[in-house]
């Protein structure tokens, strides 16, 4: 996928700005721009840039392609901090999608699972959209606001709903980070071992995302990204252990999340034929990249 990226992306003519360019997702997506040489315009609350407040948003430079990144995203949060969720993940969108208006550029939204409890499996892109938590449904509105542009200004909107991504770099709150944390004391305590989740390593996301900036056509499309496989919350546990050669203790409150959802699998069909996307990194070989980053530090 490297070569692929600097033999057909390298050096391209393009402004592709980034809100929360200073998050997880954010710091892997432009490091990979940077190896491409591809102009890019940070849009971070770190240096300034609310993506909540327009005044701070009006002397941002002309860009072609916006990645939309900024949001809150810590699903439990989300109950208990409703405001700054809608205010940052749809209004925050709005005002960027009128800054893309005004410079006639692209917009690549990042959404997120918001299919609720599966009808079927694997999930497609035309599965009912089902808001299960507040967070969910604040990337529903995000989404319908990115269709209504385009409707309306012929905006050129690209959704990404990716399931669960994992990483170097990401917070702790999230279960595998949490994992590969408590695995080096030896003993790893978890709420339910049942849920089962479509894990995609931040680098194969990326690259998705990547796709997503250079797909040529001016339209709407919806891409679920992911490695088209679920494993259990125990399964990963199990894995890390295997992995880090220590006989670790694994436990469990059995204590559910609320509004949980018992299994998710990603349909990549639509992302495989139309991006040329496919992800690379298996669940075994992205928890072995954290162990050993973990061990490093």
């Amino acid at each position: 996928m490297k070569r692929l990226f600097e033999s057909k992306y390298k050096n391209i003519n393009v402004k592709v700005a980034i809100t929360g360019s200073k998050g997880f997702i954010g710091k892997h997506l432009i490091e990979k721009l940077q190896l491409l040489n591809i102009e890019i315009i940070e849009i971070d609350i770190l240096d300034g840039y609310d993506t909540t407040n327009r005044e701070t948003l009006k002397n941002l430079p002309q860009f072609d392609v916006l990645c939309h990144l900024a949001a809150r995203v810590f699903v439990p949060y989300s109950y208990d901090f409703p405001y700054d969720f809608y205010n940052t993940n749809v209004v925050g969108t709005l005002n960027m999608l009128e800054v893309c208006r005004s410079f006639n550029a692209k917009m690549v939204f990042m959404s997120s699972y918001v299919y609720g409890i599966p009808q079927y499996q694997p999930i497609d892109e035309n599965h009912p959209l089902s808001s299960f938590n507040p967070y969910s449904n604040t990337k529903i509105i995000g989404e319908q606001l990115c269709w209504g542009y385009h409707n309306d200004y012929k905006l050129p909107s690209i959704i990404i709903r990716p399931f669960n991504t994992y990483g170097v770099g990401q917070n702790t709150d999230f279960l595998i980070p949490s994992i590969i944390k408590q695995a080096k004391s030896g003993k790893i305590f978890l709420k339910d071992p049942k849920p089962r989740r479509d894990m995609l390593y931040i680098d194969d996301l990326v690259d998705g995302i990547i796709q997503c900036i250079f797909y040529q056509k001016t339209t709407h499309e919806i891409f679920n990204l992911g490695f088209g496989k679920s494993h259990s919350v125990l399964e990963i546990a199990q894995i890390v252990s295997k992995i880090s050669n220590n006989n670790i203790e694994i436990e469990f409150s059995g204590e559910a999340r609320q509004s949980e959802v018992s299994d998710t699998i990603a349909d990549i069909t639509k992302a495989r034929k139309i991006l040329d996307w496919e992800p690379k990194t298996t669940l075994e070989e992205g928890l072995k990249i954290l162990l050993d980053q973990e061990i490093k530090n």
